[in-house]
């Protein structure tokens, strides 16, 4: 190597150094505390390399300045702001939604439809549209109508647990049978498609679901990479969904909008809403099919993945938690004796102490870990300590709220650790909330969240009539999150026994 291409190696890796260098002095300049960060990667060094779980890394930035309204940080080579006030994080999510109404998009629409084109990705008046159309599938209405379908998997699951040996039920993977379970109910409420996923794990929606919503290992990195670099994901044309997966969806939905057409069914579920609205006048949707996939996918996402994750941290808390588990199951009888074993909508609406336990599962182990917004108007925030100055957000600046960090702060949770359904018993929750995020904040709040909740409840309840979670050699206590996904799952995954009780209510 001669010397004059020495000389330009080394002037070149001094200007990168010295470029990415300046850029993490971004906070230290304009007096704001903040989390320093690495070249390139900025805060996400630890999750990126796996050395800590993505809930863990975003506490350690939340907890640089415990005094602080918010803290500067670093998503890759960005600078965004963290909030830690809840007057704050009220005033970015609902006071000024207009100015920060939108979420950093790390998808290509072209090259991953199902991900950059859904609701979760949408931006602007385009979502606004799209909000408004979808939000009505969710209604008490809707979930009255949903509910019947719901019970009839509940039962199924209850049943197919009272089928099998005694032996076969002392080790028994959670998640794996908490997603057949939700599979099944998505199938049937949102795509109107009966499956038995316990009885035939290898049906294609469940097959396509599971590889549709596996965050893990290259999966878990390509989500890293579209964060850090959205423009290389699209250069080496690398898909979050594999075209195969995006391809089954597409033909399922394209199948179920022809049979409907053409027999003149109609559901009240979140397609029948989309296929109604077609011929109504739109300014920023075109619902063709793939649309409707997209729409139909973040849906499928939250009810297969999302939520049956919830259930097993649900279960992992009653197993570890009997005298919680106990109180539970008191509710529960109490229910299925005064209804003959087939509980009403409304009963179950009713039952504060399942409310509690949902609630706070939601809060110790909440996978909103981070919410985000896009600034899209110059906003001045209070100074982030007492004798500091202003600090001016600007357009395109990334705006951080961590639900966890929230749930896990002792200012606002006294004891934090502990699995304590008492904070929540008799106390009902809003989307609105500033100290409770498990379904996000505010207008851009999870739209399913009423499904969500209707759905694991059944599920609690049909189960915990018949038998008791107990821990096992297998379960993973204390609880501690697997670094190689962003899910909130131990590395072994989630066991348990799942014990037939003596005397069970009918």
């Amino acid at each position: 190597m001669d010397s004059l291409t020495l000389a330009l190696i080394i002037v070149a890796t001094c200007a990168v150094y010295f470029y990415f260098k300046k850029k993490l002095l971004y906070f230290e300049e304009r007096g704001v505390p903040y989390a320093p960060g690495w070249p390139i990667l900025g805060n996400m060094a630890s999750s990126f390399f796996r050395r800590k779980h993505f809930s863990e890394m975003m506490l350690d930035i939340y907890n640089v300045n415990p005094e602080a309204k918010y803290v500067g940080a670093f998503d890759f080579g960005r600078p965004v702001i963290l909030l830690r006030d809840p007057e704050l994080i009220k005033a970015i999510t609902i006071k000024n939604f207009d100015s920060f109404q939108n979420h950093f998009i790390v998808f290509d629409e072209q090259l991953d439809p199902l991900f950059a084109g859904n609701l979760f990705s949408m931006a602007g008046e385009r979502w606004r549209e799209a909000r408004n159309l979808l939000s009505p599938a969710f209604t008490s209405s809707k979930m009255k109508a949903m509910f019947g379908l719901m019970i009839e998997c509940g039962k199924n699951i209850a049943d197919y647990m009272s089928e099998l040996p005694d032996a076969d039920r002392k080790e028994v993977q959670t998640k794996e049978l908490f997603t057949k379970y939700t599979n099944d109910v998505i199938a049937t409420c949102a795509f109107g498609i009966s499956i038995d996923s316990l009885k035939n794990p290898e049906n294609d929606f469940y097959v396509y679901g599971r590889r549709g919503t596996n965050f893990e290992g290259w999966a878990m990195l390509k989500f890293l990479l579209a964060r850090m670099a959205p423009w290389l994901m699209k250069l080496l044309n690398v898909r979050f969904i594999s075209e195969e997966t995006a391809k089954f969806f597409k033909n399922i939905v394209a199948d179920m909008v022809k049979t409907r057409d053409e027999k003149g069914i109609s559901r009240p579920d979140m397609i029948q809403l989309m296929m109604n609205a077609r011929n109504t006048e739109k300014k920023h949707l075109k619902l063709d099919i793939d649309e409707m996939t997209a729409q139909a996918f973040i849906f499928f996402l939250g009810g297969f993945d999302t939520t049956s994750t919830q259930m097993c941290l649900l279960a992992h808390e009653l197993a570890i938690n009997p005298e919680i588990q106990n109180k539970l199951q008191d509710e529960i009888d109490r229910v299925m004796e005064e209804s003959n074993g087939n509980p009403s909508y409304d009963a179950v609406q009713g039952m504060e102490y399942l409310d509690a336990v949902f609630n706070e599962s939601l809060r110790r182990h909440t996978q909103a870990i981070l919410l985000d917004r896009v600034c899209q108007r110059p906003f001045e925030l209070p100074p982030a300590l007492p004798g500091g100055k202003p600090f001016k957000i600007q357009p395109g600046m990334g705006i951080w709220i961590s639900g966890t960090s929230i749930h896990m702060d002792p200012k606002y949770y006294n004891n934090p650790d502990k699995f304590d359904p008492e904070r929540y018993y008799q106390k009902k929750l809003t989307i609105n909330d500033e100290l409770n995020l498990g379904f996000g904040i505010g207008p851009r709040g999870c739209i399913g969240n009423r499904f969500a909740i209707l759905e694991t409840k059944v599920l609690f309840i049909y189960l915990l009539s018949k038998f008791t979670l107990v821990a096992n050699a297998k379960t993973c206590s204390p609880l501690k999150y697997s670094k190689s996904t962003f899910n909130m799952k131990p590395d072994g995954g989630f066991y348990l026994a799942i014990e037939r009780r003596s005397q069970k209510a009918n």
